[in-house]
C-alpha cells in the first residue's frame, strides 16, 4: 500500500514536468509561428536592407534597416559598458573581498534593480541626460540599456564565479599567487562561459526593450552616424508601426519583431556553442 502510493506521487510529479516543459516549449514555438505567419508576408531584402522611405509608414517602399543597426548599436554598447562595471562586482561580492553582511545587501540591492520596470530605467535615464545637458541620443539610450543589463549581467556573473571549485582557488594561494593573480588566472578562465552566457542573457533582454529608450534613444529614419545623434531601433519600430490603421503597415511590424526574433534567437545559438566550446577546459 505504502509503495503504490508512493509510485502513484511520483507518477503525478513526473505528469507535472513534462507539461511544465510542455508548457514552456509550446510557448516559445506558438510565438514562433504567430509571428512568422503574421510577418513572414511582409518580409523582404528591401525590408532588411533599406531605410524608410517617404510614406513607409502610410504603406510605401522602404525599410528598417535603420532599426536593425540601431539596435545592435544600443544592444552591443549597452553590454559592454555593463561588462565594464558588472565584471568587478561580481568578483567583488566573493568571499576573498568582501564581509557577509556587505555582500548580502549588495545582491538585495541587485534583486530589486532587476525587479524594476524598464520604464523607470527610461525615465531615470532622461533625467541623468538632462543634468548632463544631452539629448535623446545613441549615448542615452546605452545609457538607459546599461542601467536595465547591470543587475542581470552581475547576478548572473556572481552566481557562476561562486561555482568555481573552491580547492581550485586553494592550490593557487598555496603556490604563492595573490588574491588579484588567482581571480585573474584562475578563477575568470574556470568562470569564462558562464559569463560569456551572461552576457548574451543580458544582450537578449535588453535588445528588445523598448521602454528604457522610448525617452531616451528617440527615433529616427536615418542610420546612426553619431552616438550623440538619435537612433531608431526594432521595438520601437515595432511600437510605431503595429499602431499604424493600414494592414500592410502592421505586417511590417510583425516582420520587425521576427527580425528581432531572430537576432535574438542568433545570440543565444552563438552563446551556447561558445559556451560548449570553452568548457572542455573546465575543471569540475
Amino acid at each position: 500500500m505504502y509503495i503504490r502510493r508512493r509510485r502513484r506521487i511520483e507518477l503525478l510529479m513526473k505528469g507535472l514536468m513534462i507539461t511544465s516543459l510542455t508548457v514552456i516549449v509550446g510557448v516559445l514555438v506558438a510565438i514562433i509561428v504567430v509571428i512568422l505567419i503574421r510577418g513572414g508576408r511582409a518580409l523582404s531584402l528591401e525590408m532588411i536592407f533599406q531605410t524608410p522611405k517617404g510614406g513607409y509608414y502610410l504603406g510605401k517602399g522602404g525599410g528598417i534597416a535603420n532599426a536593425i543597426v540601431g539596435s545592435l548599436c544600443l544592444g552591443f554598447g549597452a553590454m559592454f559598458v555593463s561588462l565594464f562595471i558588472s565584471l568587478p562586482v561580481a568578483f567583488a561580492l566573493q568571499r576573498e573581498y568582501t564581509n557577509r553582511t556587505l555582500a548580502a545587501v549588495t545582491k538585495l540591492a541587485l534583486d530589486i534593480l532587476w525587479g524594476t520596470p524598464s520604464i523607470v530605467y527610461g525615465a531615470f535615464g532622461f533625467v541623468i541626460m538632462v543634468f548632463f545637458g544631452l539629448h535623446v541620443s545613441m549615448l542615452g539610450g546605452i545609457i538607459a540599456l546599461s542601467f536595465l543589463m547591470l543587475p542581470i549581467m552581475t547576478r548572473a556573473m556572481d552566481e557562476i564565479i561562486r561555482m568555481v571549485p573552491v580547492e581550485l582557488k586553494e592550490i593557487s594561494y598555496s603556490l604563492g599567487a595573490t588574491k588579484l593573480e588567482t581571480s585573474v588566472g584562475v578563477v575568470f578562465r574556470q568562470a569564462l562561459p558562464g559569463i560569456i552566457t551572461g552576457m548574451m542573457l543580458a544582450f537578449g533582454r535588453g535588445i528588445g526593450d523598448a521602454a528604457s529608450i522610448l525617452f531616451t534613444a528617440g527615433y529616427t529614419d536615418f542610420m546612426p552616424r553619431s552616438i550623440f545623434d538619435p537612433v531608431a531601433s526594432l521595438p520601437l519600430a515595432v511600437f510605431f508601426q503595429i499602431g499604424t490603421p493600414f494592414p500592410e503597415v502592421q505586417q511590417r511590424a510583425y516582420a520587425a519583431a521576427l527580425i528581432l526574433l531572430v537576432i535574438v534567437l542568433a545570440v543565444n545559438l552563438i552563446a551556447r556553442l561558445l559556451h560548449h566550446r570553452l568548457s572542455r577546459n573546465i575543471i569540475r
